[in-house]
């Protein structure tokens, strides 16, 4: 349950973000789109119905080309700082100190162990040594 609450504490303001970004990107498709639906009254057929089914439809094909490349844009994922999560009295998984601060990395960008079921903790010590590792190993922290 912590895992999960502390994934979610890192997680909200980026969705929180993301969502108010969406929210103005759904408003602005309005005023785009509504000329498309109003141009096309009447022109491909004499049946209302028809024609607004018609325009619909061409309306949100066109928004679908511009909005696509502003989703992609508000939807991209990109971690700039990795994620480590530290316990503050906690058993080093390395060196097996007893009630030190010990850390794992968490999240990095070509590395991801947020589902992990066993998570190793290192103290400071084993977490710079382990850190280097990683780092020979192409892991970018």
């Amino acid at each position: 349950m912590t895992a999960l609450v502390k994934r979610l504490t890192h997680t909200f303001p980026i969705m929180l973000k993301k969502f108010i970004l969406y929210a103005l990107r759904w408003q602005l498709s309005t005023p785009i789109l509504a000329p498309v639906l109003i141009y096309c009254n009447g022109v491909f057929s004499n049946d209302t119905n028809i024609n607004f089914i018609i325009a619909t439809v061409l309306a949100n094909f066109i928004g679908s080309c511009i909005f696509f490349w502003v989703d992609k844009f508000i939807f991209r994922t990109k971690l700039k700082n990795p994620l480590w999560e530290i316990q503050a009295n906690a058993d080093c998984f390395d060196c097996g100190k007893k009630n030190c601060r010990c850390y794992r990395l968490v999240k990095a960008k070509n590395y991801d162990r947020l589902d992990d079921k066993e998570p190793e903790f290192r103290c400071e010590t084993c977490s710079e040594k382990r850190t280097e590792q990683l780092r020979e190993r192409g892991v970018d922290i």
